[in-house]
């Protein structure tokens, strides 16, 4: 849920990347920072605490701004959930307060199993904290899309899509769909903030 600071001025929204371990949510984050952040001037930080050099453990936080609503600047701030299952009460916490989600699918045919535990866990996790997956906002990312063995966008989309959420083909490493996904849950998000007006 969005937090408005009146004294500063700003609203301040929250995206959650979500996702198996090792599917691209800490590399989307590295690419949005590297490529869309870092070179404005006063550049926020990016946040990493990682568990080992290819894991978050808890998460990673950027600030993004968007523009004005109401005549309040709109900051986004980021975070990545830890893949690992043992981390769940991590997730749990993460997820308090958020306003939309990107959800990471590693598309590789051996990863199939873990995305769809990781989505059935966001579904738990998103109603723990009393939110309904089908009015969150929503992007599915399959990431991965240039290794050789992945499943077709069709076998992605009907094992984990069934909300006919926004969905892109991606390979963070590149950027390729990042910044789409970014870009299409912002808006979202700001819809839903201006009370479903048109943008």
């Amino acid at each position: 849920m969005a937090f408005i600071n009146q004294e500063a001025k700003e609203i301040h929204c929250k995206v959650v990347y979500y996702g198996p371990s090792l599917g691209g949510k800490t590399t989307n984050m590295q690419w949005v920072y590297q490529n869309a952040v870092k070179k404005h001037e006063g550049a926020s930080e990016l946040f990493d605490f990682p568990a080992s050099p290819e894991r978050t453990l808890f998460f990673d936080f950027l600030p993004f701004e968007v523009g004005e609503i109401r005549g309040l600047r709109t900051r986004f701030h980021l975070y990545t959930v830890p893949g690992q299952v043992v981390y769940d009460s991590s997730r749990r916490l993460i997820l308090k307060g958020l306003d939309g989600v990107i959800f990471v699918a590693d598309s590789q045919l051996e990863r199939m199993d873990e995305n769809i535990e990781a989505l059935k866990n966001l579904e738990r996790n998103l109603e723990v904290q009393g939110y309904d997956i089908k009015e969150v906002p929503l992007i599915i990312q399959y990431n991965k899309r240039d290794l050789p063995n992945i499943a077709s966008v069709a076998e992605l989309r009907a094992a984990l899509n069934k909300y006919n959420a926004p969905d892109f083909e991606g390979n963070a490493a590149i950027g390729r769909g990042v910044m789409e996904s970014l870009r299409t849950v912002s808006k979202a998000i700001v819809t839903v903030l201006k009370g479903g007006e048109g943008q």
